[in-house]
């Protein structure tokens, strides 16, 4: 078995719902995850867009959404979850709105993907100091013991 992540909100490759976009109420989807590897001691999770600013010519990965040192026992998170909601000991890096949280998809043209990504690591990460995904994906190299993503797609109404 390999570790997956999955939504209440939306399926594998399916349309995000308003109500978790710039659109709607900008929350947070509700996640689970399975088969977290032996020996993991914490987990990773990123959400972002490789799409950006337009599908027909990305120019860069717009991040959403950081967290880290997420415990291994949490199971998922919660819809619209709230920093004070976290799980005991996860922390939170900078999105591309230099802002901590979750920034939903509000993507400027066209049908972008939203990649949710999870990491499994053999280590519990220091504080980064609210990091951005570049720095975190950094501090993670050679602690990765597994990786799982969760894509959704978004187009403005």
């Amino acid at each position: 078995m390999s570790m997956t992540i999955t939504s209440s909100s939306f399926p594998h490759q399916g349309v995000i719902p308003v109500r978790h976009t710039c659109e709607g109420h900008d929350t947070s989807p509700e996640l689970f995850w399975n088969d977290v590897p032996e020996g993991t001691k914490s987990l990773v999770l990123i959400m972002d867009d490789p799409d950006a600013p337009d599908p027909a010519a990305p120019k860069r990965t717009w991040v959403h959404w950081v967290l880290y040192n997420i415990p291994v026992n949490s199971g998922g998170l919660p819809e619209a979850v709230a920093a004070r909601d976290l799980p005991p000991g996860t922390l939170e890096g900078l999105n591309d709105w230099q802002r901590t949280g979750y920034g939903g998809p509000c993507p400027p043209i066209g049908s972008h993907r939203y990649f949710h990504k999870l990491y499994a690591l053999d280590t519990v990460l220091p504080d980064l100091n609210q990091p951005t995904k570049v720095k975190l994906e950094q501090a993670m190299q050679g602690h990765i013991l597994a990786h799982s993503e969760l894509i959704g797609l978004y187009q403005k109404h």
